[in-house]
């Protein structure tokens, strides 16, 4: 940053210290106190930022990633945005393979961003020759000069967060958080976070929020990976058919599974009564939140940290349309954006 000007060299200057912000009246009838890691102040709107430009600057630092090279990554569209972002200011291209599970909000965003995008389907498994992963795997053996970000399994996932994202926390709060709340998708948020604050204090309680037809919360509870688990579901950037490396169970105390439709819900819960527009996956953090003090997790003397990792904008095409959610089956007229508050002025 240059002093004298109090200006910034690039957006990438901008990656990281995100504010902490109190959610109080959707929490108003919950013990304890409730703050939330907004991540949606990133330039590029969500907390894959910090792994975009974490792991491009230690594989350029390491000599693993040179000027003219490409970056392949497998993506359901934060990571790949933020990648495109990162890869524009450094002068890399950008390849990504998308779940078709994506908004159209965020593919349409990836093609703003000059990446090249291979959307693969959804509902496969994950050594289907069609998944995301095989495929970026693929793009990356017939590109040259191209390297594989490979997020679910790279160990700079994790380290990113406990970098930043951790100390962070810790020092918004002066040490007095007892429990963190975040979604798992590639685990590195929550990994790398629950590290640098489980180093701090042992005592603080990690808690992972997963999604129905994901195996993550059977397999922290069991160590084996039941593909019985499996099924499609719509919240984008949660859970996973596999087992990602880039999460650390061990820093992990326990999960809790949340649905499509209540995450939605509350996701526009979030809107109405905090001003928060967020995503899909925030929808689904908050309502963890909701069913943990449902359950009796929280008391007076707790001080609760969330994740919201990104912006509402990539969903607009979703959970924030009526239509669309009235096609899920969650139509919910308290939850409605009604046409009736739209007056057009001829």
């Amino acid at each position: 940053m240059k002093e004298d000007l109090k200006v910034y060299d690039n957006v990438l200057q901008l990656i990281g210290n995100t504010p902490l912000v109190q959610i109080n009246k959707i929490t108003e009838e919950l013990k304890g106190e409730y703050y939330a890691k907004v991540e949606a102040f990133n330039p590029g709107h969500s907390a894959k930022d910090r792994i975009a430009l974490y792991i491009i600057e230690e594989a350029e630092r390491k000599g693993i990633l040179k000027p003219g090279n490409t970056i392949v990554e497998t993506t359901s569209g934060n990571t790949g945005f933020s990648i495109a972002m990162v890869s524009i200011i450094k002068g890399y291209e950008c390849i990504l393979a998308v779940s078709s599970k994506a908004s159209r909000d965020k593919i349409d965003m990836l093609r703003t961003m000059g990446a090249k995008v291979y959307v693969c389907p959804a509902h496969v498994s994950a050594d289907d020759s069609r998944s995301y992963y095989q495929v970026a795997r693929r793009i990356h053996e017939e590109t040259k000069g191209s390297v594989y970000i490979n997020q679910y399994f790279n160990e700079l996932n994790m380290e990113a967060h406990y970098q930043t994202t951790g100390p962070e926390i810790w020092k918004q709060t002066d040490g007095e958080i007892t429990h963190l709340v975040a979604c798992s998708g590639t685990g590195g948020t929550i990994s790398g976070t629950a590290r640098y604050l489980k180093e701090q204090n042992p005592n603080v309680k990690i808690i992972g929020v997963d999604a129905y037809g994901s195996v993550l919360k059977k397999f922290h509870e069991t160590r084996e990976f039941d593909s019985e688990e499996i099924y499609p579901y719509r919240i984008e950037g949660l859970g996973k058919n596999l087992i990602p490396t880039a999460t650390d169970f061990d820093v992990i105390d326990k999960f809790i599974k949340v649905t499509d439709e209540e995450s939605a819900h509350t996701a526009r819960k979030l809107a109405k009564t905090e001003g928060l527009l967020l995503g899909y996956t925030s929808g689904a953090a908050m309502q963890g939140i909701l069913q943990l003090a449902e359950d009796g997790e929280f008391d007076e003397k707790s001080k609760v940290v969330v994740i919201f990792p990104d912006h509402g904008s990539r969903y607009m095409s979703k959970i924030y349309s009526d239509d669309w959610m009235n096609e899920q089956g969650f139509f919910d007229t308290q939850n409605e954006i009604s046409v009736q508050k739209i007056e057009f002025i001829k």
